[in-house]
């Protein structure tokens, strides 16, 4: 299996988002909680490098609210430093290399070699990860895929800036359909992904298409 122009992009499969003592639990989360340890070892069993993004927010975060909206705001979660702001043991990303905000410019040289990170964490402090960290975009450069399989948390905000950022910038991008949830009375982006060839499988497709 040849996985090398292929990468999975995992996210915000965060405690406060799928655990339902979370701050900011998405009802129904829990349901995926066992195709996404399928994709989690599937990734290590095949070597294939997984971008893990996340939600880690302080105090004066912008989406963050006392009165949220529930569309542009949000109640306080995922902050900084606590177990809310940590994966969930189904995607715990395994020995991976943290891209921070500060990170120090050399640290993108280990990205050449996928055997000694696999796994890449993104933090983020805003729904869009390109917005959220200044070095996505470098990061994309440097593994420049072929294509994306996307699944995580939140169908209808996090995951879909994801789908259009990586869409936008000439990556053809796979959602696993059984392995995203949503939040509720929001608008679905499926439509608007399938018009900018989006395609949406099974997880237990996914050999035929790496």
């Amino acid at each position: 299996m040849d996985t090398k122009r292929s990468i999975f992009w995992n996210v915000d499969t965060q405690e406060d988002f799928i655990d339902q003592s979370g701050k900011l639990y998405v009802q129904g989360a829990e349901g995926i909680r066992l195709v996404l340890k399928e994709i989690t070892d599937f990734a290590k069993t095949e070597g294939v490098r997984v971008i893990n993004t996340c939600d880690y927010h302080f105090i004066n975060s912008q989406e963050l609210s006392n009165l949220p909206d529930y569309k542009t705001s949000f109640p306080y979660h995922c902050m900084a430093g606590t177990s809310g702001a940590q994966f969930i043991s189904e995607t715990e990303p395994e020995a991976p290399l943290l891209i921070d905000w500060d990170s120090e410019l050399g640290i993108f040289e280990e990205l050449d070699d996928p055997h000694r990170f696999r796994n890449i964490v993104i933090r983020k402090d805003a729904f869009d990860v390109f917005i959220g960290n200044q070095y996505t975009e470098k990061i994309l450069q440097i593994l420049h895929p072929d294509q994306v399989f996307v699944y995580g948390v939140t169908t209808n905000i996090c995951v879909d800036k994801a789908v259009m950022g990586l869409v936008e910038r000439g990556i053809h991008v796979f959602v696993i359909k059984d392995a995203i949830k949503e939040l509720p009375n929001l608008p679905l982006p499926f439509e608007t992904w399938l018009s900018r060839g989006v395609e949406m499988i099974s997880f237990s497709a996914i050999s035929d298409y790496l």
